[in-house]
């Protein structure tokens, strides 16, 4: 095989950028003494066999030489490593491309705004480079041992002994304290009382790290996961959810009748820096569980589409895009609302953010079929575009 590692690394001019919630978990500031992508490409200097690593440059479009720059010394420092970095000026070629390949589509679906398009724009560059499986690792994340690239790729392209194929297969991470699970001993238990994964997230993990090494998943851990061109050819990430675009994928295999699968013997480190949980970060997962909800709903009325249900996603995630979501969101909105310095951003939300999250799924609940619809023509014309291989490759 020939696979890319892919790494989104999220990038800000300066600590002012930083202190405000955005549209990402985190981003690197550009005068950090380390940031994340150096740590992250340090510890795969060690990575057997290792080839073409695309690092994808998201940042503020006026910030794109500064900060382009200064990601070039930081690649420049690890010269062992063969690195192509994508920025907002290589991006932009492609997005022509996309549009002139799929005129009718709508929004931005291979871009490097959004985590979705983000994620698709990895794609597309390794389809153009020739790779045929992506190998996508997050900055704040390191490798492990020398056999990395070598656990991604086992089993990958073969069949189970269902004879089910394997294209897309999920690792996982351990966290600061070692431990591949969420921490349930976290503190202000009565704000996050109804808006935790941890307890349906922990009892899946264990069962699935005490089975067989692969299993068929119900998680998908974006900074530990690869896929295989049969796959990515035919399926995209959500360009139009606000977040959780990488569980999302699996929901996207099983709507295309596919599978994404879980090796309990593949695993990387996530040193995340400190995150805080913020009334507009919580509007975002809002926004994300009831489009995700509406989409799958919908899907389901399609005779041509694989249904996937609540039920087949339990214990995690299906109580998320379950009749239970309402619930759950005005009782932490509320909560927060009386709890937390945020009163004024958690109290709308109780009073208005689920009649506007409804709204805005019903009007872009089919948005993604009628994007992947095209996907497999714009992945099919940017592959085989020398212009655009020339324009990565100088």
């Amino acid at each position: 095989m020939n696979p890319t590692i892919v790494i989104p690394s999220y990038w800000a001019g300066d600590s002012a950028d930083l202190e405000s919630p955005g549209a990402y978990d985190h981003a690197s500031e550009v005068g950090s003494a380390r940031p994340e992508l150096d740590r992250c490409l340090a510890s795969l200097e060690q990575v057997r066999n290792i080839g073409r690593i695309i690092v994808l440059l998201v940042c503020p479009q006026q910030l794109t030489e500064r900060i382009a720059e200064r990601v070039r010394g930081i690649i420049e420092d690890h010269p062992s490593l063969e690195v192509t970095l994508v920025t907002n000026r290589e991006a932009s070629v492609i997005m022509d491309r996309v549009a002139a390949i799929a005129p009718k589509v709508r929004g931005e679906g291979v871009s490097l705004r959004g985590y979705g398009a983000i994620r698709n724009m990895g794609l597309v560059c390794a389809a153009i480079l020739g790779h045929d499986a992506v190998v996508f690792l997050d900055d704040d994340e390191v490798v492990l041992a020398p056999d990395f690239l070598e656990k991604a790729l086992y089993g990958l392209g073969h069949e189970t002994r269902q004879r089910l194929p394997i294209l897309a297969k999920s690792g996982y991470f351990y966290n600061e304290a070692g431990s591949p699970l969420a921490d349930t001993t976290k503190k202000n238990g009565l704000t996050n009382r109804w808006w935790t994964k941890r307890i349906e997230f922990n009892r899946w993990m264990e069962r699935a790290l005490s089975g067989t090494r692969i299993s068929r998943s119900n998680y998908v851990c974006g900074g530990c996961f690869v896929v295989h061109a049969r796959a990515f050819r035919r399926v995209s990430f959500d360009p139009f959810i606000t977040r959780g675009e990488d569980l999302d994928f699996l929901f996207n295999m099983r709507l295309a009748g596919m599978d994404v699968w879980f090796d309990n013997a593949w695993v990387v480190k996530h040193l995340p820096p400190h995150q805080a949980e913020h009334a507009p970060r919580f509007m975002q997962n809002v926004y994300r569980w009831y489009y995700e909800r509406a989409k799958l709903a919908s899907a389901a009325r399609r005779p041509d589409i694989t249904s996937v249900t609540a039920a087949s996603l339990m214990p995690y995630p299906g109580p998320w895009i379950s009749d239970g979501l309402d619930d759950r969101v005005r009782k932490t909105a509320l909560v927060r609302a009386l709890f937390t310095r945020e009163h004024r951003g958690y109290w709308r939300i109780y009073r208005h953010g689920i009649d506007e999250a409804r709204e805005h799924a019903r009007v872009h609940q089919d948005d993604y079929l009628r994007f992947v619809s095209f996907w497999p023509s714009i992945v099919a014309g940017l592959a085989g575009d020398e212009g655009l291989r020339a324009l990565l490759e100088p």
